[in-house]
């Protein structure tokens, strides 16, 4: 029988609410006014029941859409919050990365917010002496260590953060969008640090907004949506959910803006555009980076002799490609004058549109333009490319051994 696990971190059906006012008291009168009109104040529910155990040894994932509560529940575990309801128990030191500037003091210098920083996470001086070296040396700051940290820049500071919290190590390390600043160097060492962490088993909770680091690095993982848990478990399958609901909240905002932007300029024509995931029926906006899609088209011109010419941009001005069905030597459906597409989206990571152009097979007279005719994105999910490339599209290839 194996042994059950050690708990870390249990959060027991958390609810955080805030009390907010409706008015803001800018100056002496308004606050008088306010206190006579009994000034209203409206209730924010940030957390409604959360509850799940980490485990010693866990890499926990934490993940949602903005505004859905995941920094509001770090900041719970941290005790920089108390619940409103529930209960977190804590076993073992807690180190919190959880938001740029907390226990730093602007008018110190560096040295002296090592120390103030060691402090607070319960470290002693002789502690920190000991650890001194390796923070700055992580850090890659040891000329400006005796400068007031007000003088830092945005990087430098969290440089400085991140490497106060990995090298002050503790039992429990948390990280909140740790790898959303920095430069690209930073965010490498940050990525090495996480692989350490994985192989000696060091208990971390991270939040998120990277599914492939999830994905990666994460044995666990929960997606809050709106305050409440909406999947937990699986990193894999949690990181897919959050692409679906992020999905949704895309394919609306694209088609919103679609609406208002997509003119015909045919005079009796219409053409009509739906891109979806192959083998679903569901029209989509947002695609992973070589996903198999079908492009359906549908106009009503009654002539014969059509040619329908697809042409790809991206959203910053470049032409991609473009698919002709007279190039392709591919007849369109006369009769329901409809065509299908089938391609794969070799894309880089951004906002793309295609327009649609009807002609006459001599290509002397367009029936009809729709510009744009649909717009989507690519994420920057790269779990169905083979290969990662940079620029707008890659070639498949192979090194060959001479």
């Amino acid at each position: 029988m194996s042994e059950k696990p050690e708990v870390a971190v249990e959060v027991r059906d958390i609810h955080k609410e805030f009390v907010l006012p409706q008015h803001k008291n800018s100056t002496f009168k308004q606050t008088v006014v306010n206190i006579v009109k009994k000034n209203k104040k409206v209730t924010q529910k940030v957390l409604d029941g959360v509850s799940f155990t980490v485990n010693k040894g866990d890499f926990y994932g934490i993940v949602g859409r903005n505004g859905s509560g995941k920094s509001t529940l770090l900041k719970l575990i941290a005790g920089v919050y108390t619940p409103t309801q529930g209960q977190i128990v804590v076993n073992g030191g807690l180190t919190p990365f959880i938001e740029l500037g907390v226990g730093f003091n602007p008018e110190l210098t560096g040295r002296d917010n090592v120390y103030l920083n060691g402090a607070l996470l319960g470290f002693d001086r002789k502690q920190m002496n000991s650890m001194y070296s390796d923070i700055v040396e992580f850090a890659e700051l040891e000329p400006f260590m005796d400068q007031k940290l007000k003088n830092y820049s945005s990087g430098m500071q969290v440089r400085l953060a991140f490497s106060i919290a990995v090298k002050a190590k503790n039992d429990i390390l948390m990280f909140d969008e740790v790898l959303a600043v920095g430069d690209e160097a930073f965010q490498r060492k940050c990525l090495d640090v996480f692989e350490e962490y994985k192989a000696s088993d060091q208990t971390v909770i991270l939040v998120t907004h990277s599914m492939e680091t999830v994905k990666t690095f994460c044995n666990k993982a929960v997606l809050i949506s709106e305050g409440k848990i909406a999947k937990i478990g699986n990193p894999i399958e949690v990181a897919d959910e959050y692409s679906r609901l992020n999905q949704i909240v895309i394919d609306y905002d694209i088609v919103k803006r679609s609406d208002k932007r997509i003119k015909n300029q045919g005079v009796d024509q219409h053409i009509e555009l739906k891109m979806f995931k192959f083998g679903e029926k569901q029209p989509l906006n947002s695609f992973f980076i070589n996903e198999k899609i079908g492009l359906t088209i549908e106009w009503t011109e009654k002539m014969s002799d059509e040619i329908m010419l697809l042409d790809l941009y991206k959203k910053t001005g470049e032409h991609v490609t473009s698919f002709s069905c007279d190039k392709d030597k591919k007849e369109v459906n006369d009769i329901r004058r409809r065509g299908v597409l089938e391609t794969r989206l070799n894309l880089s990571p951004g906002s793309y549109y295609f327009t649609a152009t009807l002609l006459k097979r001599d290509f002397k007279q367009k029936l009809s333009v729709l510009i744009p005719a649909y717009e989507f994105i690519v994420t920057g999910d790269w779990s169905k490319s083979d290969y990662i490339f940079n620029g707008v599209t890659g070639f498949k290839h192979r090194w060959l051994k001479e």
